[in-house]
């Protein structure tokens, strides 16, 4: 697998709207966690302690980003009244797309016509529920609004990439399978350029609602990961966009180079033990792939990042898997 740089970075967080800030928070371990307010949704009304009451949810907390409401469309050709209808994290993607471009040197109105690939990972379209609640509110732009496809399409469009343009929802893993077909598309050829991302916003409390019922919510708003109290994780927004190279690309136009991709590998467990428990197994094998593909022998890693979900059953199976 020839690698891959990463030469672009942009990012929307609670509490930090740019990569700079995003590392004052993990440097200084700023805590971004607050109760959810209200023009989300009214948590008193639905907050119980029990996760089994019906129709209640056993946490009142998550990570917001402010203004989520705040878009400019004429800046992306957008007029304002198909802007209305589109999800904010559509809007989000675009806004921090731009924004990766720009700190990789890129100047986005130079790519049109380029093979220039589009990756994003995103699963939920909260906001499609809250606008198709009220049919009489329902317009022409309603459908491609909301469908998550056209988080990456929209992109595409507007800078005229032709590349691949892909919405990946894999669930918890979305942003890196897309990262995974990204490195992918630019090995093959397919691409030459890609921009990968994720993004995520917490709009409506539905899905809240059925991760308390199914125990995945911590209750005290603090994800406890590899500890034995931990009793489930903690919803947060975001947005996050990288620029990805061929590296023998990025060397030879002199790109500012943050970090280098060896080798991805992906799977899935097949018929298990559980369609959402995790399976050791499988993440073993994965994770082998993935340093064959890489061309890198486990010793030569110094630092890991975990999925580190928090849950009395998923974390004691990711710890023994990283260890085998």
């Amino acid at each position: 697998m020839d690698p891959t740089a990463i030469i672009g970075i942009g990012c929307r967080f609670p509490s930090a709207g740019n990569p700079e800030s995003f590392w004052h928070l993990l440097r200084h371990g700023v805590h971004t966690i607050t109760e959810v307010p209200p023009n989300r949704w009214d948590v008193d009304a639905l907050y119980d302690p029990d996760p089994a009451t019906p129709g209640k949810m056993n946490t009142r907390w998550g990570a917001f980003l402010e203004q989520i409401d705040m878009f400019e469309p004429s800046f992306f050709g957008i007029s304002p009244r198909e802007a209305e209808s589109m999800d904010p994290q559509h809007r989000l993607v675009l806004e921090v797309a731009w924004e990766a471009l720009e700190n990789a040197g890129l100047a986005p109105n130079k790519l049109a016509d380029s093979q220039t690939g589009v990756f994003i990972g995103i699963v939920a379209s909260d906001y499609g529920r809250l606008v198709f609640n009220d049919h009489l509110n329902i317009d022409a732009y309603g459908g491609i609004g909301i469908t998550p496809g056209i988080a990456a399409n929209r992109l595409s469009y507007i800078l005229n990439l032709h590349g691949p343009s892909l919405a990946i929802d894999t669930a918890c893993s979305s942003s890196l399978v897309a990262l995974h077909f990204a490195c992918q598309s630019l090995q093959s050829g397919e691409s030459n350029l890609c921009l990968v991302g994720g993004v995520n916003l917490v709009l409506s409390p539905e899905y809240t609602l059925t991760f308390s019922q199914a125990r995945m919510m911590a209750s005290d708003g603090f994800c406890k990961t590899f500890d034995k109290d931990a009793d489930g994780y903690v919803r947060g927004e975001g947005c996050g966009v990288i620029v990805l190279k061929r590296l023998c690309d990025a060397l030879r136009d002199r790109d500012n180079i943050l970090a280098v991709i060896k080798g991805s590998a992906v799977n899935h467990d097949g018929l298990s033990n559980g369609m959402t428990a995790p399976n050791g197994v499988s993440q073993q094998a994965v994770i082998r792939q993935a340093l064959k593909n890489a061309g890198v022998a486990p010793a030569q890693i110094s630092y890991v990042e975990a999925h580190g979900t928090g849950t009395s059953l998923g974390d004691p199976i990711e710890v023994e898997s990283i260890k085998a």
